[in-house]
């Protein structure tokens, strides 16, 4: 993993903050061209603490261009870096890797459903074509870098909660399909597992090798290859059972074992080659891209009891629900379509309901108006009621 040292906080004023960062980038040295890697190992540095910050980044490219000339640190900032002191940097065998010192500022988002956290179940992810593992015997990556994944994914500071699902197989090719004739039944079932409004499925479409790297007739030299890695992501509601937001990434790196190696996918040796390093900033770049998409979107829960005027609901702390919070009621029910699928459907209600109680997952909320609860069921919709805060007030 990436090496970041948080080292002070300086609270601006309501709206900006600057944190003290430093850390470790790395970049591959690919035939012998170290002005690239150590360009790549600024990129990478940046980009590790713009994420560790959760800084809102659409690349790096907009927010720091950067490389090292005569031990100097040359950087344009957009408004996000301010200051940047680059402390070492060094050679080791194919890698090379700088240490910086950056002080970063970031605006807190202007969106105001990103004051409540999105819960995500992490899946496992499913290789398409288990063959290409067999160089090196990786068999094991699926789950191995789904638990990367989620480790990088947990340790972002942003409004992303991770729920790891990621000890079992699932088939998730038909999510990935154009026809989108896929089984939903196992997003509800995910969703209910971890108590999580949206389920991230994810697969990897190719790892194959490429190019050679060493020269056919240098026969003391071994074997190095370019190694391939494609990867597609998509989220769905676990209420609408819709996908609502999806990528694909790809990228490849020196693969520096023998042919004859297995390869242990667990151990920091392989995520330290240039192959695991690049696959790690793909899982880096997914957490901004994950965060950004759902940091606007509703949060939502349903309802787990009704007793009389109060309600249990699978909202809570972690979702940042706090006593006194206003939240609106929907019925939930499903149209079926002609051909036997079946669609969400809401419909607002004039019920509110006011939380009185909150624990982590869960939270007891009672009825606002003195009129009954009407009609109201188990996994009818809740959500969140948010006031848009006043541009003036009047005397």
């Amino acid at each position: 993993m990436k090496q970041i040292l948080f080292i002070t906080l300086l609270i601006i004023s309501t709206h900006v903050r600057a944190e003290w960062f430093e850390v470790i980038g790395y970049g591959g040295i690919v035939d012998g061209n170290t002005t690239i890697a150590r360009q790549a190992a600024v990129k990478d540095a940046i980009t590790q603490a713009l994420i560790f910050s959760g800084a809102t980044v659409s690349s790096v490219q907009t927010v720091a261009d950067g490389v090292l000339e005569q031990d100097e640190l040359k950087i344009k900032t957009h408004g996000q870096i301010q200051h940047v002191n680059l402390i070492n940097e060094q050679q080791q065998g194919d890698k090379y890797s700088v240490t910086l010192h950056l002080d970063i500022v970031s605006q807190q988002s202007q969106c105001i459903e990103s004051q409540f956290n999105k819960q995500i179940t992490v899946t496992q992810s499913q290789l398409v074509q288990p063959s290409q593992a067999r160089l090196g015997q990786i068999f094991d990556f699926p789950k191995a870098g789904s638990q990367r994944l989620f480790n990088t994914l947990n340790e972002r500071k942003n409004g992303v909660k991770m729920i790891p699902y990621i000890d079992k197989k699932i088939h998730v090719r038909d999510f990935f399909a154009q026809q989108f004739d896929y089984n939903a039944s196992l997003i509800e079932s995910l969703s209910q597992n971890s108590n999580s409004q949206f389920v991230l499925l994810s697969q990897i479409t190719d790892i194959t090798e490429s190019r050679k790297m060493n020269n056919d007739y240098a026969f003391w030299q071994d074997d190095a290859y370019m190694r391939n890695f494609k990867i597609d992501f998509s989220l769905y509601d676990a209420q609408s059972k819709e996908q609502v937001w999806m990528q694909h990434y790809s990228t490849q790196g020196i693969w520096p074992f023998k042919k004859t190696d297995i390869v242990d996918v667990e151990s920091e040796k392989f995520w330290l080659t240039d192959y695991g390093q690049n696959i790690q900033t793909i899982y880096s770049k997914l957490s901004q891209d994950l965060n950004t998409a759902v940091s606007c979107l509703e949060t939502s829960g349903k309802i787990l009891m009704i007793d009389q005027d109060r309600v249990v609901i699978n909202l809570g702390k972690s979702h940042g629900l706090e006593v006194g919070q206003t939240l609106a009621i929907m019925y939930r029910s499903n149209l079926t379509a002609a051909n036997g699928i079946q669609f969400a459907h809401q419909r607002n209600t004039i019920e509110q309901i006011v939380i009185e109680q909150v624990n982590m997952q869960s939270a007891i909320a009672r009825n606002l108006s003195d009129r009954p609860l009407s009609n109201i069921q188990l996994n009818d919709i809740v959500k969140v009621i948010i006031n848009e805060p006043e541009s003036f007030t009047l005397d």
